[in-house]
């Protein structure tokens, strides 16, 4: 099962709020097999306590460390939501990276993919992005 697929993609989603936002994320990763279903729930609560807004338009959601029993396999989810949604503060998520990852992987994919997305040319061409190919080319070309 690869970290990454199409079927972990969704394109220009309008959410309400930043918990439908890590919801849709979070359902992805249990539709593909990495985390069992109540694994969304311990993303919200994180959220709750912390904000995983990373800057520059990007949230990482995940779950809270009670919840490692949750994952079944490592993945990550993208959410794309081109009008953007709100995360507090006066911040604003375009891209919503879901993350379901065993053992010490969490730490190297968090960096990761934070390293892609600091990049505002990288940035701009996730969330401009009109195929999940063309979302997945730009992570695997830049986390090689």
């Amino acid at each position: 099962m690869s970290i990454l697929s199409t079927d972990k993609v969704k394109l220009n989603v309008k959410a309400s709020d930043k918990f439908e936002a890590i919801r849709i994320a979070g359902e992805l990763l249990v539709q593909a097999g990495h985390a069992e279903a109540d694994y969304v729930e311990s993303m919200i609560e994180r959220e709750q306590v912390l904000s995983t807004y990373m800057g520059g338009g990007l949230a990482i959601p995940h779950g809270t460390n009670e919840a490692k029993g949750k994952i079944k396999s490592t993945g990550l989810s993208i959410v794309q939501i081109p009008d953007g949604v709100a995360f507090g503060d006066g911040d604003t998520a375009y891209v919503v990276i879901g993350i379901a990852a065993v053992g010490d992987d969490h730490m190297d994919i968090l960096t990761s993919v934070a390293m892609v997305c600091s990049d505002e040319e990288n940035l701009d061409r996730i969330v401009k992005a009109e195929t999940p190919q063309q979302l997945i080319d730009i992570f695997e070309s830049e986390m090689e």
